[in-house]
């Protein structure tokens, strides 16, 4: 399942913590190893033991369950930086896989315990990303209750304009499959909403794909992102 980076040394080189996107006081080194995965290739699936803790160094992952009836509900978008596969038990509860060709740091879970035993530094981190998980969670079930099809876009595309913009523009790595699959929608249903933002003049489009996003009136966009 893991395809191993070329790097100087066979042996994997310990890195300080603030690679994994962590401070330490003391800078403390855990043993990082990087591997690439291939688009649609799964990093970790739902149950399997949740021994590692990831960062996406480059590309995208989404985290998912399928349902009962067949469906997958999109839980989170893992973008350039951001840090997952910290559970809260001893299984994965989420399937990750690639959105597109991915690189990402891993340590073992263990490792990053041990050192916030004795530096007070990572334990707050660890916990605070653990706050920041449970607030997502939180914010993606109220964002899953609104009553319109046009909010939960326009609330994801606030989302993503944080996260992703760059020089103007938002390059969305995730297919319209995967943002309806986020929203609780219809593939229909959001590129509907989307092609009806385009007519507000809202947002505008670059490329074939349509995935590169100018937004052209954010306070128009907030406006429609109803809060509970």
């Amino acid at each position: 399942m893991f395809v191993r980076i070329a790097t100087e040394s066979a042996a994997p080189r310990p890195n300080s913590l603030r690679d994994l996107g962590m401070t330490s006081e003391t800078n403390a080194l855990v043993s990082l190893i990087e591997f690439s995965y291939k688009k649609g290739t799964e990093i970790y699936g739902e149950k399997e033991p949740a021994e590692y803790v990831y960062q996406v160094k480059s590309g995208a992952v989404r985290s998912y369950k399928l349902l009962s009836d067949g469906r997958r509900q999109i839980g989170a978008f893992h973008l350039t930086g951001d840090i997952f596969g910290l559970a809260n038990g001893s299984e994965h509860r989420f399937t990750a896989e690639a959105i597109v060709d991915t690189t990402v740091r891993i340590v073992r879970r263990q490792s990053l315990e041990i050192v916030a035993e004795s530096d007070a530094m990572v334990a707050r981190n660890l916990l605070s990303m653990t706050t920041r998980n449970l607030q997502h969670a939180e914010d993606h079930m109220l964002l899953l209750g609104r009553k319109t099809s046009l909010e939960r876009v326009a609330a994801f595309l606030l989302e993503m304009d944080k996260r992703l913009t760059a020089a103007g523009v938002m390059a969305l790595p995730m297919s319209r499959r995967d943002i309806a699959d986020y929203l609780g929608l219809t593939l229909e249903t959001v590129s509907r909403a989307l092609s009806r933002l385009h007519e507000l003049g809202v947002l505008g489009f670059i490329g074939n794909t349509q995935r590169q996003i100018v937004l052209l009136d954010r306070h128009q966009l907030a406006s429609l992102d109803l809060q509970p």
